[in-house]
This record gives structure tokens, C-alpha cells and sequence, in this order.
């Protein structure tokens, strides 16, 4: 920590409200329209899959989980490199910044070739982890054979798209994603259903259009990042790491990663919970989870955008600038929030009529929605504080440890007991997995007012 004054207390900077809101939407929008695309991929899987069978698309709906374990540490990654990467950017040290991509792909692609091995030998154990129905687990097992060579792709692709974000290419990063999720669900359509005299492939067609997709997407980064505007990896010294830098891009990654992991496990362990209550459930849910990651594709744009806008302002040395823009955002947060909550309310009957189930699975899915609604707004908030702002300034152990406490130490114990040991309703057991983000609002805000997050991270 480079300060030397009271962060506590400096006094927040005045800034223009037009230009923090124009700044703040000209990073968002490109950013949340890249995560609603990507989040359209499993809306698109979901519907198609279930247009043939609700088993297809619950068995799918479980085997991605194995790629959102493997987000969750590419995340904690690309996290690390963007935090740092941002204030050098905000500093104008391309030299450094080029040193932080090297770190990024070397650490991502280590990561990816576990998860890819996994898929390839052990799909079957990876299955077994989700649903014990072995109907669902023969129809994941050829998903994940296919769909691991994506992760390997997948752990490159985002280390570009992520450096362009924080390097003023936030529109040409959105194009690029949102380019392959188009591709992705073409092809969906086409092998799924065999369209155009295609062979059928159902649950494979879909893993192998994620294959499809993710190759191209890696090629658009390349084939862009060759341009003399464009960040690219320092390959000449590739292998070669500043201490320095290298220990405090640990010190970034680690926490975040830990952070991400127990977050991703988490929320893995809820679809497993989920899972072992029967296919109804698991559709259900599965249903569920894909209306809340499109929703909340808003506010992770804006958590993205706070990133790059206040590690900007901290890097370059403006430490009240910085403090008054995360203010800004902690307002708007909970703004966000509350309008989320009617937006889950209102799109409820809409979504339950959309959707292929049985009656049971249907009576389900309109209690999760309700109990998600409540759920988004101290998700909005949490993401935006957290992930947004308390990350940009390097306050990266309170996410892993409010984890720890509040999912690990609340949510799961209280969803493992209600399934397994109490039988609560199914709609009761999803609620229990729902209270730690609303449960730790004031534990957050607390938190946020101590200031560590206004810190100047580059190397002086």
C-alpha cells in the first residue's frame, strides 16, 4: 500500500454528475451486452434442448457446471491482471501492463488443461458430482468429451478480451464476444435439431457449437490484437517476471480466486443440492439460474465498468477522485437493485408459460423466481460494491472471507439440512441458497466505509 495519507478520512473529490454517468454507461452498456450474449448462450441451450426433452436439458444444464467451476478460476485470473491492469493503464505504463498479459495467459492456460483433462478421462465422476440419475449422467458424459476442448480455448480468449477492456477496446472486446455468442447459438440451432441436413446431435450438437464458437472467437482476438493500437503479450520475455510485479499480481489473484472458488463452488453446490431432489427440480432450477444471469448481466457490466473507472482514477494518483466515484456507485447500487426486484416480479408469469415442464417442475420454477427476486437486490448491490469498487483498489479478502461466512457458513449448511435432513419443500431448500447475499448487505457496507479500497496498487 503505497498511501501516506488518512484514506478514512479525505475528503471525497466533487465531480461532474453528466461526465461520471457518461464515462460509467459508455463503459457498461458494451460490457453487460457481452455478458447478456454470453448468458443468452444458456437461455438458448436451456429452450432448445428443452423443446426436446426436459432430461436433455437438465443433464446439460448440470454438465456446464463443470465450465463454471473452471470460469470461476480463469475469473480470479483475468480479475487480478484487470485490477493492476487498469491503474497502469490510468498510469500510462504499457511496459508493465504487457508483463501482467504474459502472467495472465500462462496462469489461465494451466487452469484450463486441468479442466480439459477432466472432461476427456473422468466425465462420468465430474457427472456423478451433480445427479445421481444415471439417465442424466449418460447424457452429459459425450457433452463434456466435446465441450472440454472449448475450455482450453476459452482460458486464452478471455485473457484477451479482458486486457482490451481496461485498454480503451471495451466496444471491440463486446463486438468480439458477442459476435461468437451469435455464432454459438446458430450453430446450436443447426446441430441440435440436425437443421439444414445436418446430423441431429442434440445434447452433443450443442456442446460441439460451444467448440465452434469459442475457436472463433480466440481467431477474432488474435486477428485483432495484430493491430498497432493493441495490447499484446510481451512474447520475447514470456517466461520472464518481475518479482515485484509477479507478488503483487499473487497478491491480487489469490484472494480473488479464493474469493471466485468458494463462490463457484457454492453455487455449484446449490445446483447439486438442487439436482439430488429429483429431474423436476433440476429443471426448475436450471430454468432459474438462466433468468439470473441474464438478469444480473446489468449489474456486472457496471461492476466491470466501476473497476476500469476507479482504478483509473487511483492509479494515476487521484486517490479523491477515486473515492468520490465509489461513493457514487454505492448509491446507484442499491437503485439498481430494487429495479431488478420488479423486473424479476414482472417477467415471472411470462417466463413460467415459456418454458416445456411438468406441472410439479412448473409449480417450482414460480416460487424460485419470486424468492430470486428478493435475491437480486443485495445481489446488484454486493456486485457492484465488491466486485466494482472494493476490488479496483486491490480490497480483495473481504469477498473471500464474507464468503466464507455468509454462503459457506450460512446458506449451504441451512440449504444441506432442509434436503436432506429436515425435507423441506423444494422451493423452501432454493430460498435457504438465496440468503447470503441479502445477509450480508449491512456486513458490506460497513466494510466499504473503512476506505482500504482507495489504494494506489502500481510500483513506483
Amino acid at each position: 500500500m503505497t498511501n501516506t495519507i488518512n484514506v478514512r478520512e479525505l475528503k471525497p473529490a466533487k465531480i461532474d454528475n453528466r461526465t461520471f454517468y457518461s464515462r460509467l454507461w459508455q463503459l457498461t452498456l458494451p460490457i453487460a451486452l457481452q455478458s447478456f450474449m454470453l448468458a443468452s448462450v444458456a437461455a438458448a441451450d436451456a429452450l432448445m434442448l428443452g423443446r426436446i426433452a426436459q432430461n436433455e436439458m437438465a443433464a446439460v444444464s448440470l454438465a456446464t457446471q463443470v465450465q463454471f467451476v473452471q470460469n470461476i478460476f480463469v475469473l480470479g485470473i483475468t480479475s487480478a491482471g484487470s485490477i493492476l491492469g487498469a491503474q497502469y493503464w490510468g498510469k500510462g505504463d504499457k511496459k508493465t501492463m504487457r508483463e501482467l498479459f504474459n502472467m495472465m495467459i500462462r496462469f489461465s492456460v494451466a487452469v484450463s488443461l486441468i479442466f480439459f483433462l477432466g472432461c476427456e478421462l473422468t466425465p462420468g465422476l465430474l457427472m456423478r458430482i451433480f445427479t445421481h440419475d444415471p439417465v442424466l449422467i449418460e447424457i452429459g458424459m459425450p457433452y463434456l468429451r466435446i465441450a472440454g476442448w472449448s475450455y482450453l480455448l476459452t482460458g486464452v480468449s478471455q485473457c484477451y478480451l479482458s486486457m482490451m477492456k481496461v485498454t480503451d477496446h471495451v466496444r471491440e472486446s463486446a463486438v468480439i464476444g458477442s459476435s461468437a455468442v451469435v455464432m454459438n447459438i446458430i450453430f446450436n440451432a443447426l446441430l441440435i435439431f440436425g437443421l439444414l441436413g445436418l446430423l441431429r446431435m442434440e445434447a452433443r450438437g450443442a456442446a460441439l457449437a460451444t467448440t465452434i464458437a469459442r475457436a472463433l472467437e480466440l481467431l477474432f482476438c488474435l486477428i485483432l490484437s495484430t493491430r498497432d493500437d493493441y495490447l499484446t503479450p510481451d512474447f520475447a520475455h514470456f517466461f520472464k517476471d518481475r518479482k515485484e510485479l509477479l507478488l503483487s499480481f499473487i497478491r491480487q489473484c489469490l484472494p480473488l480466486m479464493g474469493g471466485s472458488l468458494l463462490w463457484g463452488v457454492g453455487f455449484t453446490s446449490y445446483t447439486a443440492i438442487i439436482g439430488h431432489l429429483g429431474a423436476d427440480a433440476a429443471a426448475s432450477n436450471s430454468i432459474a439460474a438462466v433468468i439470473r444471469d441474464l438478469a444480473c448481466c446489468v449489474c456486472n457490466g457496471i461492476a466491470t465498468a466501476a473497476a476500469i473507472m476507479v482504478g483509473n482514477e487511483l492509479g494515476a494518483g487521484n486517490l479523491a477522485e477515486g473515492k468520490a466515484y465509489g461513493y457514487k456507485l454505492r448509491n446507484f447500487s442499491f437503485v439498481l437493485g430494487f429495479a431488478s426486484t420488479a423486473f424479476i416480479l414482472a417477467i415471472t408469469p411470462l417466463v413460467v408459460r415459456m418454458v416445456k415442464l411438468t406441472p410439479k417442475a412448473h409449480s417450482y420454477l414460480t416460487g424460485m423466481m419470486i424468492v430470486m427476486a428478493f435475491y437480486m437486490i443485495g445481489r446488484v448491490v454486493n456486485t457492484i460494491m465488491i466486485n466494482g469498487v472494493m476490488d479496483s483498489g486491490g480490497d480483495t479478502l473481504f469477498d473471500m472471507y464474507s464468503l466464507a461466512v455468509s454462503m459457506w457458513g450460512l446458506a449451504i449448511p441451512l440449504a444441506l439440512a432442509g434436503a436432506f435432513f429436515f425435507h423441506w419443500p423444494v422451493v423452501a431448500v432454493y430460498a435457504c441458497t438465496c440468503v447470503d447475499e441479502v445477509g450480508k448487505i449491512p456486513w458490506v457496507l460497513i466494510h466499504f466505509r473503512k476506505c482500504i479500497w482507495v489504494q494506489d496498487l502500481t510500483i513506483h
